[in-house]
């Protein structure tokens, strides 16, 4: 599964209104940030997928996604392919090694011939 987050929201900047001509109104301008981030993961095969919708990107809300996202697909195992975001790589991840141990120890040869064979690779070690 590919897993990614967006952010969503928006800043609000008011500051220019329509009046009378001749008549200068005085209005505050202020900054509203209202943001959230919705974190997904997505099986492009099956379409299968599982999305959060959570206030922040940081690494206690990539923990909540790691814990719902295993809950959902308990029967599965799952390959999560991330990109370099900072809480994709923090050392305060929870069970992630865990998890991943536990994958591994699951991979037989005909599962990773499954995922990593494929045809041009196959081609590249044909003897002629």
């Amino acid at each position: 599964m590919f897993e990614d987050e967006a952010g969503f929201g928006r800043i609000n900047k008011p500051k220019y209104c329509w009046c009378n001509n001749n008549i200068r109104p005085s209005v505050a301008c202020h900054h509203i940030r209202e943001y959230r981030y919705a974190f997904g993961s997505v099986d492009p095969l099956t379409g299968e997928s599982f999305f959060l919708v959570l206030p922040n990107c940081n690494t206690e809300n990539m923990n909540v996604f790691l814990k719902e996202v295993s809950e959902y697909f308990c029967n599965d195992i799952l390959i999560l392919v991330c990109d370099g975001a900072m809480w994709h790589k923090s050392k305060r991840l929870n069970a992630v090694v865990d998890k991943l141990c536990d994958t591994i120890n699951l991979l037989t040869g005909d599962l990773i011939k499954s995922i990593t064979c494929r045809p041009w690779i196959k081609h590249c070690f044909i003897r002629y």
